[in-house]
């Protein structure tokens, strides 16, 4: 190909190329072809040298965490996760022991900080960090709190504190009277079995009278229940609060001039019997407040009333007599018959109807007399 030819056949190539940089020359830049197919030029030597530079350090962490992986954990791993697993160990013992006020002590507290200061050390070291989560995983389960709280709720459930007490606390725990009360007392008023006859009787006339006068039967409501008085030093006295049997009408009281009448016959047998004449806790010259009784027994009139409730003593002896009238005509609302149905379901009573019921505190059975007297000359100085 000649000159000219070859030069209309490169303006066949460039035309409408205006601004563009210029072609290369014919056969290309010189040395252009040996640097295509030999070495990298030496200019490009640093660069790939740069590179190379850059991924070393990369290496040598792969490798140096390798290397870590391999050695086996240091002695500070080990250590926390012994130290975790024995303080897991004595917090148990202690929880068997029944010793609740030692695992909230003091000292427990800061040996638990220690043993958690040694557990987070040995996490931050790469040898010592698997070991160290099994050592926090022990101390999350086995804690003051954790372990210290079910203790609380075994001593509250056995009553076991025994453990923590002084032979003075025992001693006083044992005292068979109740604090700030004359021990004599109980000696000198009625015994339980003097009380339980008494109430029989009470009982007994009653519902003679009630039934005589207006036609009403009865019906025994529970039984009789005995509960330990305690004796303000952390035991129990040898004291009980009695509770007697209940009786009750098996067919409601519900107007309020036969309510009157009803009341009046009791009142009549409560005084022969030596105790004083009923008080109403439900009227409205009680000295209650006119909201509390609205709020106790439904209204402050007590012709509205759906409870009333009297009371009479045989002071200083130790019966208490209770006379309740429930009355669910004047329940607009049916929130008291829920009360009474949740009532009548655990006992059996009636749901209206009249109710008897004695109750005497601090009262010491005959058969405890003897040993109640014999343990009180341990205690002379306590009145």
């Amino acid at each position: 190909m000649n000159g000219m030819d070859h030069e209309k056949q490169r303006q066949r190539y460039i035309a409408g190329t205006e601004g563009a940089p210029p072609v290369p020359p014919p056969g290309g830049y010189r040395g252009a072809r040996r640097q295509q197919t030999g070495s990298p030029a030496p200019a490009d030597a640093p660069v790939a040298t740069a590179s190379a530079a850059a991924s070393a350090p990369s290496s040598a962490t792969a490798a140096a965490t390798a290397e870590d992986v391999k050695q086996p954990a240091n002695i500070l791993g080990w250590v926390a996760l012994g130290v975790s697993i024995l303080f897991a160990l004595i917090l148990l013992g202690t929880l068997l022991a029944g010793g609740t006020d030692i695992l909230y002590s003091v000292t427990m507290l800061a040996v638990q900080l220690a043993v958690v200061a040694l557990i987070v050390a040995a996490l931050v070291t790469a040898r010592g960090r698997m070991l160290g989560g099994i050592a926090i995983v022990i101390a999350v389960l086995f804690n003051v709190a954790t372990v210290g709280g079910l203790s609380a709720v075994q001593t509250s459930a056995s009553g076991s504190y025994d453990g923590m007490k002084t032979e003075e606390q025992k001693h006083e725990e044992a005292y068979p009277g109740i604090k700030d009360t004359d021990p004599q007392d109980a000696l000198s008023q009625q015994s339980l079995e003097e009380v339980q006859a008494a109430a029989e009787s009470l009982f007994a006339d009653i519902r003679a009278r009630i039934t005589d006068e207006f036609g009403y039967e009865w019906v025994q409501v529970g039984d009789e229940d005995f509960r330990p008085e305690r004796n303000g030093y952390g035991g129990e006295s040898m004291l009980v609060e009695y509770a007697s049997a209940g009786w009750a009408t098996t067919e409601p009281i519900q107007d309020h001039d036969r309510k009157v009448e009803v009341m009046g016959v009791i009142d009549d047998v409560v005084t022969e019997h030596g105790m004083s004449y009923l008080y109403s806790f439900n009227d409205q010259y009680s000295g209650i407040d006119p909201s509390m009784l609205e709020k106790l027994y439904g209204s402050a009139d007590p012709r509205e009333q759906h409870t009333w409730e009297y009371y009479s003593e045989n002071y200083p002896e130790p019966m208490r007599f209770y006379a309740d009238i429930f009355d669910l005509s004047n329940d607009p609302t049916g929130d008291f018959l829920k009360t009474r149905e949740a009532q009548n379901a655990r006992t059996g009573e009636p749901l209206e109807g009249l109710q008897i019921v004695v109750i005497a505190s601090a009262v010491l059975s005959e058969a405890d007399r003897e040993e109640y007297e014999k343990r009180l000359e341990e205690y002379s100085s306590f009145f």
